[in-house]
């Protein structure tokens, strides 16, 4: 049994909860400071405002349940606790950076849900683990972060929908004892040392979903809002976008079969549902980006952000020589319709092979 403090209560941060504490663990939630209304809600309800489950209770010894902390009280959340989960989303990556991890023990393992690269002037993409543990250096911390990345949508892991994810980490000793700690009959978790592979390839679906949601929005506007789907050319889109991504994994010198099959499955469930499928619809309706976001406002996208900046380090090495753009035309042409406000108009043919 181990104490478990999750800071970040949005969705896939509190979803964390319920292997968690159906696991036998004591949970305590943290509240980012943008969280405080459902702090508030979960603690009168003990339930998500987002979710129709309530948190689970009942498991000796902590009869009571799940407890509830607002961003002020996050020193006494993570008092003794075993190890932290970061739940912010890619938006918050700073701000955990700055006044989250340094204020952690030493030795307490961190796992991240944080899903993101940052791309640096001469084309290398950083995964977030990496980011933060080189401005950590910079402190005098050295701290080695663990991270999840594969399929799950927050509301299904809720719902006990049979789940398999990948955490990633240095440290395999520590790896075995998240896993031990949050493993369920319903929440399946491989191990890796490759995160740079896990948490590219988780990364990089985003751009690609929301390149592949694309096709869903062209056949609405051809054939009207109620059309039944077309998967033909979700597919298409769906095989490009595989192979980009492990050429991109392949430019990062990193990935893994494994490591890539976790991001083509967390490709498939992005497609699928969320936010990126809906901005991709809009945008292969006609919408240019600044519709698309008005029409969505409130929501995150970090699916643009990870497509613009995959897209920056791409051109930065294509310049350099050490890439080629007609090795990604669906990448080149998502970052035309985001940057330059381009109408879709899928490079079809550059698409297809010769052997």
């Amino acid at each position: 049994m181990a104490t478990i403090a999750i800071i970040g209560s949005g969705m896939m941060g509190s979803a964390l909860a319920f292997p968690a504490r159906e696991n036998g663990n004591e949970v305590r939630l943290v509240g980012t400071p943008l969280d405080r209304e459902i702090i508030d809600e979960c603690r009168r309800s003990n339930r998500h405002p987002k979710f129709a489950k309530h948190f689970p209770k009942g498991i000796p010894p902590f009869p009571e349940g799940c407890a509830f902390y607002q961003i002020e009280e996050m020193a006494k959340a993570i008092d003794g606790a075993d190890f932290v989960i970061g739940g912010v989303s890619s938006f918050g990556v700073d701000w955990f950076g700055e006044e989250v991890l340094p204020k952690l023990p030493p030795d307490m393992p961190v796992l991240s849900v944080t899903k993101g690269l940052v791309d640096t002037p001469d084309g290398r993409l950083l995964t977030y683990p990496a980011v933060w543990e080189e401005r950590l250096a910079k402190k005098g911390i050295r701290r080695s972060i663990c991270a999840i990345g594969g399929p799950c949508t927050s509301y299904e892991l809720v719902a006990h929908d049979q789940t398999e994810v990948a955490f990633c980490g240095k440290d395999r000793a520590v790896l075995r004892r998240l896993k031990k700690a949050m493993a369920t009959d319903y929440y399946h978790i491989s191990l890796s040392t490759d995160v740079t592979g896990i948490e590219s390839a988780v990364a990089l679906k985003n751009g690609y979903a929301l390149g592949i949601a694309l096709t869903i929005g062209l056949n609405q506007k051809a054939f009207g809002l109620d059309s039944p789907l077309h998967f033909n050319s979700q597919a298409a889109v769906f095989g490009q976008a595989s192979k980009e991504m492990k050429r991109l994994l392949d430019l990062q010198g990193a990935g893994t079969l494994d490591s890539f099959c976790v991001g083509t499955g967390d490709l498939y469930v992005t497609v699928y549902g969320g936010r990126t499928r809906l901005v991709g619809i809009l945008l292969g309706r006609g919408l240019d980006i600044d519709a698309a976001k008005a029409e969505l406002k409130g929501v995150t996208l970090e699916s643009l952000v990870v497509a613009e900046r995959v897209a920056r380090a791409v051109k930065t090495l294509c310049a350099a020589g050490r890439a080629d753009a007609a090795d990604f035309p669906l990448l080149m042409h998502i970052d035309e319709i985001l940057t330059l406000k381009k109408p879709v108009d899928i490079p079809w043919e550059a698409f297809t092979f010769e052997t």
